[in-house]
Parts: C-alpha cells; structure tokens; sequence
C-alpha cells in the first residue's frame, strides 16, 4: 500500500472514529445505528464494517480513541510541572488550570457521560479508562510532586495520596458546578477553582517555618 493510500486510511478511520463518537453520545449505543454513523463521516456504510467487523467492535474502539487523546492532554497539563523553578504556586495553578480544563472539555464530559450510561453493558470499559487515563495520569502528577517534595518545597511522604488529593480538589467541585457535565462553567470559575485548589493543597503540603 502506498503512503497515499495508508494516509488516507488513517484519516477515514480517524472520521468513522470521529462520527461514531458524536452518534454514540447522541442517541447511546443502543439506539446509534451504523448507517447514522456512515452518514456522519461520510462514507458508505460497508467502508465503516470493513474497517471495524461490527457496531460493539466501533463503540469499543471509540472509546479506546477517545481515551488516547484524553490521557494526551493531560500529560500534557502534568508535564508543564517540569518548569516549576522556585515558583511551585505558579507552576501547580498553571498545571490546574490546564487538568480543569481538560476534565469540563465537551468532549470529556460527553464521554464520561456515555461511559456511565452503558458501563451495565460494558463494564469492563470503565476499568479500561480508568487504567488507561486516570491511573497514568496520577502517576505522572505523583512523579512530579516528588521533585519539590526532595527539594523541601512541600512536605509529602507518599507522593501518590498527594497526587489524589490535589486530583480530588481539582475535580470535586466540578461535577456539582456544571450540574453533571450539563452545565458549561465559565473559564474565569475554572480558572478561580484551580486557583483555590492548589491554595488548599499547598496550605496543607507547604512546610512550616
């Protein structure tokens, strides 16, 4: 196959992927019809069979695209720690802000909400996210609270708890905030939240004089 043609592959796949997501989270899996989705992405409807066998095979792959791009961004938000220098308020506000607006992106909202509602069909797709995004991503936060903790910038004896509180504190007012994924919180509020979040967490982390 020439890289034309794999090229075009890849982006055929990329817009059934792009469709089936937008259908799936419109009607759920149950109501979500393959035709709708070649219609979505523009193709006929045996392109999207030959490229994925059935609609459960879709739905799986779907979410497993998803959740690549979602851990993505994340890590992305994480790595920006990397730059803290001696200003660890600074760098852990800029690194909330970015973890906030990940998680009240359209596209994460849409998904967990799309993972809650067919996990009594799926089950095991909620372990593949949360193994596949929330654990890596906790991780990585941990790896990068250790460095200033070694310097004597925070005081955590176990990095990975302070990665989940500051995970927790990010997160929890959100869920109420945006009633659910169905209210959209405005970047100032998001950007107030992260702010708050990262207060508490060095209020508490922050060594005493």
């Amino acid at each position: 196959m020439s890289p034309q043609l794999d090229r075009g592959r890849i982006d055929k796949r990329k817009d059934i992927l792009d469709a089936a997501f937008s259908v799936f989270a419109r009607e759920g899996y149950s109501l979500a019809r393959v035709d709708q989705i070649a219609a979505e992405a523009g193709v006929a409807k045996a392109t999207v069979y030959n490229h994925f066998g059935d609609k459960e095979t879709l739905f799986r792959e779907t979410i497993a695209a998803l959740s690549e791009r979602a851990l993505a961004r994340n890590l992305a938000a994480v790595a920006l720690l990397a730059k803290a220098g001696d200003d660890l308020p600074a760098a852990l506000t800029k690194v909330g802000i970015h973890l906030v607006d990940c998680y009240c992106d359209p596209q994460s909202w849409a998904l967990r909400r799309l993972l809650y509602a067919e996990t009594p069909q799926f089950p095991d797709l909620l372990e593949l996210t949360q193994v596949g995004v929330a654990e890596p991503v906790a991780q990585a936060l941990a790896d990068r609270l250790a460095r200033p903790a070694l310097e004597g910038h925070i005081t955590i004896s176990d990095p990975a708890l302070a990665a989940e509180h500051l995970t927790a504190l990010l997160t929890g007012p959100l869920e109420a905030r945006s009633r659910f994924g169905t209210r959209r919180i405005p970047r100032p509020e998001r950007k107030a939240i992260a702010e708050s979040a990262v207060a508490t967490f060095l209020s508490a982390f922050t060594p005493r004089p």
